[in-house]
């Protein structure tokens, strides 16, 4: 098995999480790991999947310039993306990961991302304990980078949440979506691209199979589109 990573790409938020959906759904063979890291055409926010969009449109910021907004395939809050570091993973079934349950995943691919993060000098951890507050916090209904909750990245000194991710998993394995923002990482100069390569290398050591730049998988494109243009749609993004 080997980690794929596939090459950058620049979508719409429809379009952003149509890929990330099919990247679970299309697997030629069940001998390698997914992951990519990618952009956003327009500002963007995405919102889990089981989240009320009377909520979620509450939340959304006044006289802001014009933005995507979509439903996510995988759960989590409300994720601002107009100034994060947006990527996503796709474990096959049947990987020791994979079967491992949702927090220990999470676990692992948090700590790959703060390891990374560590070595470009951000002070960066998992949080280790889950707190008696935590039971107060919004769940599906929350905004992603109010609060952190357990195995999410924080700022060690600070307490300030860095990085979250969502899951689904199904017959095919597991999707990871997750995303940094990148002004929690405070005065830090970041080179992203050094960093990009660390979180690489280290989910690779997490996932003990060896990374491997891939070109991008030959998904059908009226795959793609028709299933953009599903998750722009009204009847998905108003669902709840």
């Amino acid at each position: 098995m080997t980690l794929e990573v596939l090459p950058v790409r620049h979508g719409g938020a429809a379009e952003n999480m149509a890929i990330d959906f099919l990247l679970l759904q299309r697997y030629p063979r069940a001998t390698a790991v997914r992951f990519r890291h990618y952009e956003w055409r327009k500002p963007a926010f995405t919102f889990g999947y089981s989240q009320k969009i009377t909520f979620v449109r509450a939340q959304l910021p006044a006289g802001a310039e014009p933005f995507d907004l979509c439903r996510r395939p995988t759960g989590g809050g409300l994720v601002d993306h107009r100034e994060d570091w947006t990527y996503s993973l796709v474990i096959p079934r049947g990987h020791p990961l994979e079967e491992q349950r949702a927090t220990q995943s999470y676990r692992a691919i948090h700590e790959a991302l703060a390891t990374a993060l560590r070595a470009e000098g951000v002070d960066a951890m998992t949080k280790p304990v889950a707190q008696a507050s935590d039971d107060a916090a919004p769940g599906p209904e929350g905004i992603c980078f109010q609060r952190a909750e357990l195995y999410d990245v924080v700022h060690r000194s600070r307490g300030e949440k860095i990085a979250g991710g969502a899951q689904k998993r199904n017959k095919h394995g597991l999707l990871f979506q997750g995303s940094l923002w990148r002004p929690a990482v405070g005065r830090t100069a970041v080179n992203w691209d050094k960093f990009a390569e660390g979180f690489v290398e280290q989910l690779a050591t997490a996932l003990k199979v060896p990374a491997v730049p891939t070109p991008w998988p030959e998904i059908s494109d009226d795959e793609v589109e028709g299933l953009t243009e599903r998750y722009a749609s009204p009847e998905w993004n108003e669902q709840r």
